[in-house]
């Protein structure tokens, strides 16, 4: 990284309590080396995945992905996002798009349980898959670890 570069933080929001301490980590951290943070909320239609269900408009899936995101941002920021957060809204697998988001980060910032169910026990978290994959050292945060602000 050249000395000209902000290093970039990069963190999981998913709704769930320790995914908001992990954004708060993602923060104070980054006030501490003067880098950035980039909150990604990752969303999945599962009509895409073909999953047995009823049909499901795209559209209306990404326009509520993007309000819950903007009211977890809300939740943890209630005076407003600090400055040089960057938001990211992708669709796919939490932990492969995090992998990929960890390219070239100073550091990924992960919850330790999100708003995964059982399946996603039994094949594995994606803290989990995160620090296996990622290309940068991985942070993972319980919601008791959220520093205070």
């Amino acid at each position: 990284m050249e000395s000209s570069e902000v290093p970039r933080i990069v963190v999981g929001v998913d709704g769930s309590p320790s995914s908001y301490a992990a954004l708060l980590w993602a923060d104070r951290h980054a006030q501490t080396i003067g880098g950035a943070v980039e909150a990604i909320h990752v969303w999945d239609t599962p009509a895409a995945r073909g999953w047995d269900g009823p049909t499901i408009e795209p559209l209306f899936d990404v326009e509520q992905a993007r309000e819950r995101f903007a009211q977890e941002l809300r939740t943890v920021f209630p005076e407003g996002p600090p400055p040089g957060l960057t938001q990211h809204l992708v669709e796919g697998d939490p932990s492969d798009v995090l992998v990929r988001a960890s390219e070239g980060a100073e550091v990924l910032v992960v919850g330790r349980r999100g708003r995964g169910g059982f399946a996603r026990l039994v094949l594995g978290s994606v803290s989990q898959r995160c620090a296996q994959h990622a290309a940068c050292p991985v942070v993972v945060v319980r919601q008791e670890d959220a520093p205070s602000r």
